[in-house]
């Protein structure tokens, strides 16, 4: 691994277009996205920190609004490095996504433990002064399992916050390879900004 871990992710609720932070075990920004708003085909820098002077990854869709878009990661350089795709029909009840390389061979499955938890936040959420108490009371969490496996290696889980969406990763298995590690970690945020608008 080549963070310290446990990482915080976090978005800015009342920005306009929503930005995320990833914050590692010391509090340093290692990424950093602003996303615009109003935009039919997604199109994301990821940035080392909010200063936004180093552009680090480019998320990219492949189409327009779709429920089974592919979102390709590619380096500075413009390298392809990965790409993640939610799995249609089967994730709009209990979020699934798989997690490939630049060959587009699946490396991680992403999976959300238990959806019920999403709909009990969902509902709860959106009733005024009620909706307080579920940034507090329902947390949901999702799952990065190696390829082919029930091996965890990462988990994702929503925490207590009033004004901002925050979320714990966790390492669960090492993973010596930081291209993997990246190709994750860009994927859990593009998970997390899908899931997030979905509701």
């Amino acid at each position: 691994m080549q963070y310290q871990y446990p990482l915080q992710m976090s978005f800015k609720i009342l920005a306009f277009g929503p930005q995320v932070f990833i914050r590692n075990a010391s509090e340093q920004e290692i990424f950093y996205v602003h996303q615009k708003a109003f935009k039919l085909k997604e199109d994301v820098a990821v940035y080392s920190d909010s200063s936004k002077s180093t552009q680090v990854y480019r998320i990219q869709a492949d189409r327009i609004l779709d429920i089974s878009a592919e979102y390709s990661f590619s380096d500075a350089a413009g390298s392809p490095i990965g790409k993640i795709k939610r799995e249609g029909m089967k994730s709009l009840w209990k979020a699934s996504y798989i997690v490939m390389d630049s060959s587009g061979q699946m490396t991680h499955h992403v999976k959300e433990d238990n959806p019920w938890i999403k709909v009990i936040d969902s509902v709860v959420s959106s009733i005024p002064l009620v909706g307080i108490a579920s940034a507090f009371l329902f947390h949901p969490s999702y799952t990065i399992y190696q390829a082919g496996s029930e091996t965890p290696v990462m988990r994702v889980k929503k925490e207590a916050a009033l004004f901002e969406g925050k979320f714990l990763i966790e390492a669960l298995a090492e993973i010596a390879d930081p291209v993997a590690e990246n190709r994750i970690l860009l994927g859990v945020m593009m998970m997390a900004l899908l899931e997030r608008a979905r509701g």
